[in-house]
């Protein structure tokens, strides 16, 4: 029951990960720190809705 999930830079909106997760396990959406080249350091991206 993995999906695939995309992550968005919080604060430049860039979409710059893809991953999976176990929708099952955990529902809510995740937050984590990855650097951003657009924004070029490191930042918080979410999880696309």
């Amino acid at each position: 029951m993995r999906e695939g999930v995309i992550y968005r830079c919080s604060e430049c909106g860039e979409e710059n990960y893809i991953g999976d997760k176990n929708k099952k396990t955990h529902p809510d959406r995740e937050e984590i720190k990855k650097y951003c080249p657009r924004c070029k350091k490191k930042t918080v991206h979410k999880e696309k809705k």
